[in-house]
Parts: C-alpha cells; structure tokens; sequence
C-alpha cells in the first residue's frame, strides 16, 4: 500500500508510529460523538481486515485527520466503504473534501464502480461535505448506530456512482 496525493492532502498508509495521534483525533468530543469510544476505535483500524485500508490524512506535513476504506470483494457486490474523522482543528479547510475525492477517485481507479458512506443521520456538516463531492442520499438506516450513552440514533446510507465524482 502506497501513499495517495490529493490535490491539499496526502494519505499515507497509517502505522504504529501513528496511534497516539489517531487517538488524540478520535478522543476529541467532535468526532467521539459520531465515531465512539477511542480505544475500540483504534484497536478496529489496526485489526486489519482482508479489502480494509486506513490510511492518515496528512496536510503540509501534519496528520491532521484518518481516512479508511472497506472493500466488498465478492465480485457479484463489489463496492467500497469510507469512513474519515477529521481533527477539529482542521475543520473547514477543505481537507476533508479533498481526502475524500482523493479515496473516491483511487478506489473508482481500483475498479470500484459505487461508494457508500453512512454518517450519523444528525450530522449535518459531514453530510454537506459528502454531498459536495456527489454522494447523494440512498435512505435512512434506522437505529443504526449505539451512542456512549446506550441509546440508538439513525444513519444516513449515501453512495457515489463512477462518474459522478465532482
């Protein structure tokens, strides 16, 4: 696995020299709320799955964000996921933007042909990146997701089409 260059980003396969900074990402209450508990998430990106890839999102040499991408490789349903926190200080930069069209636009080159993403249903800024690069919404996942405090908050399934990367 080789780094991807976008046009502000670059995403660079994570390793371990990466955890503690995945970490503090992850623990920040902006993305906790949507992503969960810190530890379970870092231990899920580094138990490496086969079609699983994490890479982190680095701009002007600093790893501002995590990126990753889940690969059905059932030829029949072959698709990818994505999923990406950002670290809040880096919010409304165009980072995020930029690291996803820059996964979109690799995994559509690896022979993908449909992309999904699946935000909380309630976060509207992450929906409104998604919707810029041309994910539209597919349906509400109902109860999708368990939040710190037990209870169940709907998802948003999007998907993106070949072709339609903007």
């Amino acid at each position: 696995m080789t780094a991807i260059h976008g046009d502000r980003v670059r995403l660079r396969p994570i390793g371990p020299a990466d955890r503690a900074r995945a970490r503090e990402i992850l623990a920040t209450p902006e993305v906790a709320r949507w992503w969960g508990e810190p530890e379970s998430e870092i231990e899920s990106i580094y138990t490496a799955e086969d079609g699983f890839r994490c890479y982190v999102i680095e701009a002007d040499g600093a790893v501002v964000g995590l990126i990753q991408s889940c690969e059905e490789l059932d030829p029949q349903y072959r698709h990818a996921g994505i999923d990406i926190a950002i670290d809040p200080g880096f919010h409304g930069r165009g980072l995020g933007t930029d690291a996803l069209r820059t996964l979109a636009g690799h995994l559509f080159d690896q022979g993908h042909h449909r992309l999904t993403i699946d935000p909380a249903a309630a976060n509207e800024p992450a929906i409104r990146v998604y919707s810029k690069i041309g994910f539209r919404p597919v349906g509400v996942l109902r109860r999708y997701e368990r939040a710190a405090d037990g209870s169940w908050h709907d998802g948003l399934l999007m998907d993106l089409l070949a072709g339609e990367l903007k």
